[in-house]
């Protein structure tokens, strides 16, 4: 009886969730490996960025590496001598749009996350738009609106305007009525002299972790209130905000795939290295249309990165691992 029944087993295929699969690899060593941590910046996320390299430190040094933390407030930062790698944690501007890579590169310090070029076209919501588009990933129609008011608008009210090179939701509002738009417009004007307006699609509001060459779970994002603002995204800054999570999201198999198709389409066509995190509209006929790509996505308790990589099997510090060693593999 027992030799059928190991014959039977033998000829069983079990399928296993592809949302559920870790592929586990050789971690790097970090044990003494002095790591500098590039925090703060001079934008609008420096709170955030203060948080996140907080909890980098933390998951590093459980690693037994060595940590120095760097307050970047500007270009004149100093990196010490010796650091095996500088983890940049800024978020946003100066950190995100390749600005303190160029200035990395030109000092020969390695770094992770996405390269100068590769940043800049990320972070930029109207390039990263036009590589969407060039590359054949659905995002929402789209124009870059002057504040001046000399060209008409082109997009259809319900619309959204947000500053083309700021990250974390900053200055983003979504405007259903004409008295919406003229505030939006005003506010916009805080942070240049355009504005990219796109149509506004109602639906689910997920997010795609990728790493290296794995797309990880979907997560749908449920503030309780409004949409994904800053208030919302972080709670802790004045406690009003609230947002339920839900990883990996709840899609049928087939809309899963769609969408972590679309979000590692947009990562490839903007070119990016490493690792990043896809924000995507999921509209009420289950398509998806993808909004950007983060390149250093949060990694505080509360963010998302983290929680995508922890339901398949990778806990933080091996993400902080992971992320270290694929930016050496992009850069050797």
């Amino acid at each position: 009886m027992k030799k059928i029944l190991r014959l039977i087993l033998s000829h069983v295929v079990f399928a296993i969730p592809t949302q559920a699969l870790h592929i586990c690899t050789p971690m790097l060593d970090l044990s003494g490996k002095k790591i500098a941590l590039l925090k703060g910046g001079p934008g609008n996320e420096r709170h955030v960025s203060i948080k996140t390299a907080e909890s980098v430190a933390e998951a590093l040094r459980c690693l037994g590496a060595e940590i120095v933390e760097v307050d970047v407030t500007g270009p004149e930062f100093e990196v010490p001598e010796g650091i095996f790698i500088a983890m940049n944690l800024i978020h946003g501007t100066f950190g995100e749009d390749g600005q303190i890579q160029a200035i990395l590169e030109k000092r020969g310090i390695r770094y992770t996350g996405a390269g100068v070029e590769t940043s800049r076209i990320a972070f930029d919501k109207g390039l990263s738009k036009a590589k969407f588009i060039a590359g054949g990933v659905p995002t929402p129609r789209s124009q870059d609106y002057k504040l001046d008011g000399s060209e008409p608008l082109t997009i259809s009210i319900p619309l959204v305007s947000k500053p083309p090179r700021e990250g974390s939701s900053v200055g983003v509002n979504i405007c259903r009525t004409k008295e919406e738009w003229a505030i939006a417009i005003e506010e916009a004007k805080k942070f240049g002299t355009t504005t990219l307006v796109e149509e506004f699609i109602e639906g689910k509001e997920l997010t795609v972790g990728v790493l290296g060459d794995q797309v990880l779970p979907v997560i749908h994002i449920e503030p309780v209130d409004g949409f994904y603002d800053m208030n919302n995204k972080y709670p802790w800054i004045n406690g009003t905000g609230k947002t339920n999570y839900n990883c990996p999201a709840d899609l049928n198999a087939e809309t899963t795939k769609r969408v972590q198709d679309a979000a590692m389409a947009a990562f490839k066509s903007c070119g990016t290295e490493v690792y990043g995190r896809v924000d995507v509209m999921l509209s009420a006929n289950g398509s998806p249309f993808v909004l950007e790509i983060n390149t250093i996505p949060g990694m505080t308790s509360s963010s998302l990165l983290p929680k995508a990589a922890c339901a398949v099997g990778i806990e933080f510090p091996e993400l902080c691992a992971r992320i270290i060693e694929l930016s050496l593999a992009a850069r050797p």
